[in-house]
């Protein structure tokens, strides 16, 4: 009897963290399919459902912080940013979309320490840094002299 009990406690819970790991990449995923359809909204949703099922996902934090900066709401997009950032430190678009954010906000030294944190883990992106350091020295001809 105990072994029968054993079997199928063992048999429901291999079961349920199957559908758990499969209702999390689901939700992701459709997430990406309505974002690329720019379906923001709808797209939220599901990557907020992803983050419910697995809080370390830091790919759903950095589309969420993508829906923001679309729609303008900069606190909940450097929110997400930061959440990915602090699952994944080395992400170089979440770090790109923070130096952005801080040349908005004029913050240049977080966007010089921004810098060279991306310039030591890019790897497709490492064009946009120097594109934004150009900008960062066209704004304050002084911190020129500090690179």
């Amino acid at each position: 009897m105990n072994k029968i009990f054993g079997f199928i406690l063992l048999s429901y819970l291999v079961i349920n963290i199957f559908n758990f790991s499969i209702g999390n990449e689901k939700f992701f995923n459709e997430g990406v399919k309505l974002y690329k359809n720019k379906k923001y909204d709808d797209a939220r949703f599901m990557f907020e459902r992803s983050i419910v099922f697995n809080p370390k996902d830091s790919n759903s934090y950095l589309y969420l912080a993508k829906i923001y900066n679309i729609e303008d709401d900069q606190n909940k997009e450097e929110k997400n940013l930061e959440a990915t950032l602090l699952i994944e430190p080395n992400n170089e678009e979440a770090i790109l979309m923070s130096m952005k954010i801080a040349l908005k906000k004029s913050n240049y030294s977080k966007v010089k320490d921004l810098s060279n944190t991306f310039t030591k883990v890019c790897k497709n992106l490492c064009k946009e840094n120097q594109n934004i350091l150009e900008t960062l020295s066209n704004i304050e001809p002084k911190n020129n002299e500090s690179w």
